[in-house]
């Protein structure tokens, strides 16, 4: 009797090469901080000493971005999804990205909480879709409205010949595949068209999805800025909050996980290139990451266990 192969194990067979992935990138994050351990030890000390109420308030903020996931994952689907266990869904799904490489984590977990409420799969990742869109959709609007308000703040790293050719043959391959499979794609996106249309047209389902996304990525800003002031650095809000939303998307395109590596050294370098000193920068991207990674981590997959422990996941 054949043994059907589902879900889990096209990912299980995918996972090692994710892990390699991950543990190339993190091995290379931990030559660079060896080389350059005086500049964030001098970030740590610096830190140390920040304005607790400040830190206190990014500590608040990184919270309640947990609440805006899931209100934003609740905007992507019709049916009501149960308020506890959605928001310690999105808890554990936070921690697990942190984990696997390209939201992985975080996907599989929030796939694995809506079939448990009754979506089919194809459904449940069709609202991660819709999710994930909106999210990009706003992050785009923000960045677009903040370039024009402080134009000038960011500059955009030459890009050299390899790195073209790169994007161009990617490019080439994405648009053979779509060709390849279009019968599949067309199903596709007729459901994900009309999964799009019903949250639509239910506006307060609308209004979750859409301003849970604009929350999530405005709470992920302000515990930058917030340490950024607690830091008592001289920089303008609307500039900030531009160098961290160019920096974390500029990070997803490097598939490591919770964009470790990627988002750090992004972030560190447009907020140099907004104005901060380099040694503050740093600062900046240690407080933000023991805020939103570190600190919640075990607690995440602890909730994490529980949940699976639980049957909600």
């Amino acid at each position: 009797m054949s043994t059907p192969v589902g879900p889990s194990t096209s990912v299980g067979r995918r996972l090692p090469w994710q892990s390699m992935l991950g543990v190339t990138v993190a091995a290379g994050a931990a030559a660079l901080a060896v080389r350059h351990w005086p500049v964030l030890d001098a970030g740590a000390d610096r830190l140390a000493v920040a304005d607790r109420g400040w830190l206190s308030l990014a500590a608040l903020l990184s919270v309640l971005t947990w609440g805006c996931a899931a209100l934003a994952l609740q905007g992507a689907v019709r049916e009501a999804l149960p308020v506890r266990r959605l928001v310690a869904a999105q808890f554990a799904a936070s921690a697990a990205n942190h984990v696997l490489p390209a939201g992985l984590g975080a996907g599989a977990v929030n796939v694995r909480f809506l079939m448990r409420c009754g979506l089919p799969p194809g459904r449940a990742a069709t609202a991660l879709a819709v999710k994930g869109t909106a999210g990009t959709v706003v992050r785009g609007a923000l960045i677009a409205g903040l370039a024009m308000a402080w134009p000038g703040t960011l500059r955009v790293p030459a890009v050299g010949r390899l790195p073209l050719l790169v994007g161009v043959g990617a490019a080439v391959a994405v648009a053979g595949a779509a060709v390849l499979l279009r019968t599949r794609l067309r199903r596709g996106l007729a459901c994900a068209v009309a999964d799009v249309r019903g949250v639509h047209e239910h506006p307060g389902r609308a209004a979750a999805l859409w301003g849970g996304s604009l929350l999530f990525a405005a709470l992920h800003t302000g515990v930058v800025l917030a340490v950024v002031r607690a830091l008592d650095v001289p920089l303008p809000a609307g500039r900030v909050a531009l160098a961290y939303l160019a920096a974390s998307s500029a990070a997803v395109l490097l598939p490591t996980p919770g964009g470790l590596g990627s988002l750090d050294a992004a972030l560190a370098w447009s907020l140099t290139a907004a104005g901060a000193p380099a040694g503050v920068s740093v600062s900046v991207v240690i407080g933000y990451r023991l805020l939103t990674v570190w600190l919640p981590l075990v607690p995440g997959l602890l909730v994490l266990g529980g949940l699976v422990r639980a049957k909600a996941l």
